[in-house]
């Protein structure tokens, strides 16, 4: 077997084994975060939970589609212009979408953890819910521009674009608005919300939010570790992209695309077992949920 046969494989058997991690670990945080009401009404698990809604749809809707066609060579949508430009807008969007909540969860423990009472008052579940509205308002909107550029084009029958503008756009988009721009906000309120922590709190007063606080850090080391090689191996693509390559060259690259690709799929997925990994409290409610194990006696901590 050739390397791009290893490689369609890899894409296949690991493509199938993020889909059912997908289903299961996303299933386990709606249901969590939606019915446990100290999770429900905190703004960043209500981030949370709108980052898995949206993780799972965007899963089904392109991981499927990857795996037919990297391993099969089917493109399902190139037989409908209207298909086409449907699943650009669900390829676009709820990525961006994604991020941006988990950004704002990020964002929110920074508030909750500053000295200011001001920034402190800002993190409340009314505000996080009308932003979140304005979240996917903003980004469905946004997305319109593809019902315009993507078509099936005449000359390989595939869906694409062959508008000038977006060609200059897209590198922008994959490389900043995708990874950068995401992993520099977490980033930086990663550490600011570390410095408050460490300045402004003792251990004491955070007993109720620090594993909450934990579990979104790890959520920013996730979002770094999937999304961060992706953005790397596209802006060496754009910088190659002059090069002549010989079939070996081809065939490496190739390979490690598939493989950075599949890997920010991890962060579509992976949201749940770091939660798990990270939170004995998440653990508790995880298995209250699933097996139905109340306790009615039991004190909530406050």
């Amino acid at each position: 077997m050739t390397l791009v046969d290893d490689t369609q494989q890899l894409a296949f058997y690991f493509g199938i084994c993020l889909f059912i991690a997908c289903f299961i670990g996303n299933g386990i945080n709606i249901l969590v975060f939606s019915k446990v009401r100290t999770y429900r009404t905190n703004p960043c698990t209500f981030y949370f939970l709108m980052g898995s809604i949206d993780n799972m749809l965007y899963v089904l809707l392109n991981l499927t589609i990857r795996i037919l066609s990297d391993t099969y060579k089917i493109d399902i949508y190139a037989a409908s212009d209207v298909w086409c430009k449907i699943r650009q807008f669900f390829l676009f969007v709820p990525a961006l979408i994604s991020v941006t909540f988990s950004c704002l969860a990020i964002i929110d423990q920074f508030l909750i953890t500053s000295r200011n009472v001001q920034l402190r008052n800002c993190s409340q579940i009314k505000w996080a819910h009308r932003i979140s509205l304005f979240v996917v308002i903003f980004w469905c909107l946004y997305g319109v521009h593809v019902f315009f550029v993507y078509r099936i084009l005449s000359t390989t029958r595939t869906c694409g674009s062959d508008n000038p503008i977006l060609a200059i756009y897209s590198p922008i988009y994959l490389i900043g608005i995708i990874c950068g721009l995401p992993v520099g906000i977490m980033t930086l309120f990663g550490f600011l919300t570390y410095r408050n922590i460490r300045q402004t709190l003792r251990p004491a007063e955070l007993q109720y939010d620090r594993q909450l606080i934990r579990m979104t850090f790890i959520h920013v080391v996730l979002v770094v570790v999937s999304l961060l090689p992706y953005g790397v191996n596209r802006a060496y693509t754009l910088i190659t992209s002059g090069i002549v390559k010989d079939s070996d060259r081809q065939s490496k690259e190739y390979f490690v695309t598939t493989i950075v690709t599949l890997g920010t799929y991890l962060y579509y997925v992976g949201s749940c077992y770091t939660f798990l990994v990270t939170s004995n409290r998440f653990r508790e409610r995880v298995k209250d949920e699933i097996f139905c194990c109340h306790r009615p006696n039991a004190i909530a901590p406050t």
